[in-house]
């Protein structure tokens, strides 16, 4: 009894949270999966049960794999490019510069802006136009000669999904930068210190000592951002609209859903977005919960 008296106050304290979290989430979720193995192609519900047919048809769905290939290259760059640059500037701070403050908040502020906004913006940036309506990015190359930079961005045949990359690299490098200078200063100075009279150099320090530590830092910011850019959709629609060269599932659900009003194909391609994400949590999770079982 003395027992229940210990878990039952913190019980009570979230059961609100925790009956909105199965109810908004986890009921949902379930709603949705239950729609997807239905035939619901109106307005009116029709729950005419087909099972996994909606599952087995988008494995042959032309336009499910090119928003598959889509995702991909957006996913690749978007990460690569963050991870590298946000590593980058996070060396960068950690060298004690003046201003040290005024960086930081420069690289942190789009993080605040809306991918709404920042595609709004980088519509304009990035004008595919090469004639007389140049402006953007490709007026900027030709006023200091490199012209041969100048190109068509997201309409780029084949891989303008890696055009669309770069807003979204723009706004979310800074906070993968804070991730990492979290890491290099949550690392003793004195372990610096031993390795500068053992002989090393800065960059070995860098290499040898302080990357190593930053690993599960990098994991995290992996898990982050994967799970951002596998159901990215706001960031596309603002800077190109529908279009098919740039689909990618979120999209492809969108328009099947409330567009087509064919809920249940809708459902599936949802259905298929969690399982991505889950792809890339799931495993971050059983890996966090060793390493706290660990220590």
């Amino acid at each position: 009894m003395k027992r229940a008296k210990d878990w039952m106050p913190g019980l009570l304290l979230t059961a609100p949270s925790l009956i909105a979290l199965a109810v908004f989430v986890y009921g949902f979720i379930g709603w949705n999966f239950r729609i997807s193995l239905t035939d619901w192609k109106a307005l009116s519900p029709d729950f005419n049960f087909v099972g996994l047919k909606n599952y087995r048809d988008l494995l042959i769905d032309e336009r499910f794999k090119i928003d598959i290939k889509n995702s991909l290259i957006f996913t690749v760059v978007f990460m690569v490019a963050c991870l590298l640059l946000g590593l980058l500037l996070a060396i960068l701070l950690d060298q004690k510069m003046k201003f040290e403050g005024l960086f930081r908040s420069v690289y942190l502020l789009p993080m605040a802006i809306s991918f709404i906004v920042t595609g709004v913006v980088w519509r304009w940036l990035m004008n595919p136009a090469t004639d007389d309506r140049i402006s953007g990015i490709n007026l900027l190359f030709t006023k200091v000669g490199l012209d041969p930079l100048v190109n068509q961005w997201h309409l780029t045949p084949n891989w303008g999904m890696a055009g669309i990359a770069l807003p979204a690299v723009w706004q979310m490098a800074g906070y993968t930068m804070a991730l990492f200078l979290a890491g290099i200063r949550s690392i003793p100075e004195e372990i610096r210190e031993a390795a500068r009279v053992d002989g090393a150099s800065e960059w070995r320090i860098y290499r040898h000592v302080i990357l190593p530590q930053l690993r599960p830092i990098a994991l995290s910011a992996i898990v982050i951002l994967g799970h951002i850019s596998l159901k990215v959709f706001d960031l596309i629609i603002a800077i190109a609209g529908k279009q098919l060269a740039l689909d990618v599932p979120a999209i492809y659900m969108w328009q099947t859903s409330f567009d087509a009003y064919n809920f249940g194909k809708g459902a599936t391609l949802a259905t298929y977005i969690l399982f991505s994400v889950a792809i890339v949590i799931i495993p971050y999770l059983f890996f966090t919960m060793r390493q706290e079982r660990k220590s």
